[in-house]
């Protein structure tokens, strides 16, 4: 009769575990679903980790930057490739390749030298050119006042040529 009463208790905990080990397995689903919604973009935390090293629009002022924040790579690539295959190619190609005589942005090679090469794959890079060309990159709050200063003269991007994208 003991053997019996401890088999149907042992029954009755391990059957208790098992409908909990599934309700938490859903809890943990539906919260990995959650997590996975409010998580960056693959592509923006490429950009990120690889180029923000150097790239990075928090800096506190034109001075504190070691190169062109992307919203200023994004206009002068659009100004050139007016689609998004061949501006995913040239920014792939410029990083894999930079070479001073092919640079797009010659005051920035000026100011900062040409950006070494960079042992990025392929793949990521497409995903972060693509991620520039179709979103609203960060732009650094001095950026549109350097803008109206410096490029108004007819250099560089030149007024009117500096769009929102």
């Amino acid at each position: 009769m003991k053997s019996q009463f401890f088999l149907m208790a042992f029954l009755a905990l391990f059957a208790s575990c098992k409908q909990n080990t599934e309700t938490a397995y859903l809890a943990v689903n539906t919260q990995e679903t959650a997590d996975l919604k409010t998580q960056p973009n693959e592509a923006y935390t490429l950009m990120k980790n690889n180029c923000y090293v150097c790239h990075n629009p928090k800096a506190a002022s034109h001075d504190d930057i070691i190169a062109p924040p992307f919203k200023a790579v994004k206009m002068r690539y659009t100004n050139v490739y007016d689609n998004k295959t061949d501006f995913v190619n040239a920014m792939v190609h410029w990083v894999q390749n930079p070479e001073e005589e092919k640079a797009l942005m010659k005051g920035a090679v000026n100011r900062f030298k040409v950006m070494p090469k960079m042992d990025v794959p392929t793949e990521d890079l497409e995903k972060i050119a693509t991620y520039i060309y179709d979103n609203d990159v960060e732009e650094p709050i001095w950026m549109e006042e350097h803008m109206q200063e410096q490029h108004s003269n007819g250099k560089g991007m030149g007024k009117g040529k500096m769009n929102k994208n």
